[in-house]
C-alpha cells in the first residue's frame, strides 16, 4: 500500500496545497488542450510514475534474490507495475474536485492537462491486465499480488481519510515480499520476517509520509490516522515501525548477518535517528529523505539475505 520511495505506495496520501488565495484553476475541460503530447505528459504524471517505478523495482529486486526466471522476473514487473498505474490513476481521480479546489497545479487533472475521461479509461485498462497478469504468477501469488492492489484501492477510495489509514499499507508493503516468492515454482511459503518486516515497513512509511502534511490534512478534513495523532505521535508511530522493520531484518533471517548486514542496520537506525529524532521545520522535507534512505538501506537488507528467502531443506 507513499510520495518518493514510500509512495508505495503504492497506496498514496494526496498532498494538500500550501499555497493560499482564491483558486485560479478553472475546472477540468473533458478534451486534452494542447494536442496528444502534453495529454501523455499528464497521464504519466497522474499516474504517479515515482512510486510505481520504486514498487515496481523492488518486486524486481527480491524476485532476483530469490532467482526468479528472466521471464518471471519480466512476468512480475508487468504485474506489479499495471497495479501501480491502476492505483495511481484511481487516487487523482478520486481527489481531482479537492484538488481542483486546492488549485493544484501540480496536477494534472485539476489543471487540465489531461481529461477525466482519458485517466478513467486508463485506470480500467490497467485494472483489467491486473488481474489475468495476476493469476498468471500463480494462484497463491496472483491472490495475494490482488491484495496489494486492492489495499491502493480502499486507501484510494475510503480508507485514507479514516482512523484505518494505516491499513493498506500494512497488507500492501507486507504481501509484497509474498507475492515474489510465492511466484517461484512450487509456491513456496514466504519467510516470517519478510512479510513482518514488510509490514512494519509500510506502518513507517505512512507515519513518516504524512508529517509535512499533518496540518494541512488537519484543515482539509483529512482525518487518516498521522492527522489523528499529531505530528508528535506521528514521529514516534514511524520511529518504532521502521526501527523494528530494521531489526528484524538485521537479525531474524537464519544465519549470522554479517558484518555488511552489521553496518547496514546500523546506518538504518542512525538514519532514522537523525530524520526523526530532531525538530525540523514543519514544511520540511529532509526528515522524509532520511527515512527513504532507511527504506533503501532495509531494501539491500531484504535483497542481500537472498540465501534466507526460500527454504533450501
Amino acid at each position: 500500500m507513499v510520495e518518493g520511495v514510500f509512495g508505495l505506495v503504492f497506496p498514496r496520501g494526496r498532498r494538500q496545497a500550501r499555497q493560499t488565495g482564491p483558486v485560479a484553476v478553472p475546472d477540468v475541460p473533458h478534451t486534452e488542450p494542447g494536442g496528444f503530447a502534453p495529454a501523455a505528459r499528464g497521464l504519466v504524471k497522474a499516474c504517479h510514475p515515482g512510486p510505481s517505478i520504486t514498487v515496481t523495482g523492488l518486486a524486481l529486486a527480491i524476485g532476483w534474490a530469490v532467482g526468479l526466471s528472466p521471464p518471471r522476473l519480466v512476468l512480475l514487473g508487468a504485474t506489479v507495475l499495471s497495479g501501480q498505474l491502476s492505483i495511481g490513476w484511481l487516487n487523482d481521480l478520486v481527489d481531482r474536485s479537492a484538488d481542483v479546489a486546492a488549485g493544484r497545479r501540480d496536477k494534472p487533472l485539476a489543471h487540465g492537462t489531461v481529461s477525466v475521461r482519458t485517466v478513467t479509461v486508463a485506470f480500467w485498462m490497467a485494472a483489467v491486465i491486473t488481474l489475468p497478469l495476476s493469476f498468471a504468477l500463480g494462484w497463491a501469488a496472483g491472490l495475494c499480488h490482488l491484495v496489494t492492489v486492492g489495499s491502493g484501492w480502499a486507501y484510494d477510495l475510503w480508507l485514507k481519510r479514516s482512523a484505518w489509514s494505516w491499513l493498506p499499507y500494512v497488507l500492501a508493503f507486507g504481501a509484497l515480499p509474498a507475492v515474489v516468492v510465492l511466484s517461484l515454482p512450487g509456491a513456496p511459503p514466504p519467510p516470517w520476517w519478510g512479510v513482518v518486516a514488510g509490514a512494519l515497513l509500510g506502518l513507517g512509511a505512512h507515519a513518516a509520509n504524512a508529517l509535512p502534511d499533518i496540518e494541512a490534512d488537519r484543515a482539509q478534513g483529512v482525518g487518516g490516522l498521522p492527522a489523528r495523532l499529531g505530528p508528535r505521535g506521528s514521529r514516534v508511530l514511524a520511529a518504532v515501525s521502521l526501527g523494528a522493520a530494521t531489526a528484524i531484518l538485521t537479525l531474524a533471517p537464519p544465519g549470522p548477518p554479517g558484518l555488511a548486514g552489521w553496518l547496514a542496520g546500523g546506518l538504518a537506525l542512525v538514519l532514522l535517528a537523525l530524520g526523526l529524532g530532531h525538530r525540523w521545520p514543519r514544511d520540511s522535507r529532509l526528515p522524509f529523505v532520511l527515512v527513504a534512505l532507511v527504506a533503501v538501506v532495509d531494501v539491500a537488507l531484504l535483497v542481500g539475505r537472498a540465501d534466507a528467502w526460500v527454504p533450501t531443506g
